[in-house]
């Protein structure tokens, strides 16, 4: 329960303001601090930061550090910014082909219940595709992931266009 309860946080604390924001992990103080540096590593200290502590819900209730009172939630980039922040997790789920991880991606992914069996056997047998080098990007997972999924015909409702 308290991994469920950290994970929404840690998904939806930084989301609340994104759509408004000039980066890709929405406004608050990681984003100040973290501002003009490129990469997975300094987009996922800027997001973790600007989840801790409260800071970005000041930042939207107070319309200060980078944040807008009135910003709009965007559920689109859930799905890239919960592969970034979880790919080791990810590579191993997939890899066995089922794990909490994997599952809490098939949520964001919105797979209904009855293709997750589906969703988890691809992504198991197509592992050497979705992580196909050591230095892969969650970028490039996700692009991969998406690719394998498209190939089938219960997975690939679930493919954005």
């Amino acid at each position: 329960m308290i991994r469920k309860t950290l994970l929404t946080a840690l998904l939806v604390a930084p989301l609340s303001a994104y759509a408004d924001s000039p980066n890709s992990v929405g406004c608050g103080l990681g984003s100040q601090v973290f501002d003009g540096q490129s990469g997975i590593f300094p987009q996922i200290l800027a997001v973790t930061t600007n989840g801790t502590a409260g800071n970005q819900t000041f930042g939207i209730s107070s319309g200060t550090s980078g944040c807008k009172a009135d910003g709009t939630v965007v559920a689109s980039q859930r799905v890239p910014m919960y592969v970034g922040a979880n790919m080791d997790a990810l590579a191993r789920d997939m890899a066995t082909g089922g794990g909490e991880s994997l599952e809490s991606l098939a949520s964001l992914m919105q797979i209904k219940g009855a293709d997750r069996a589906e969703f988890f056997a691809v992504a198991r047998a197509q592992y050497s595709r979705i992580f196909d080098a050591h230095d892969v990007t969650a970028g490039d997972v996700l692009s991969s992931l998406y690719g394998v999924m498209s190939e089938s015909d219960t997975l690939a409702q679930y493919v954005p266009v």
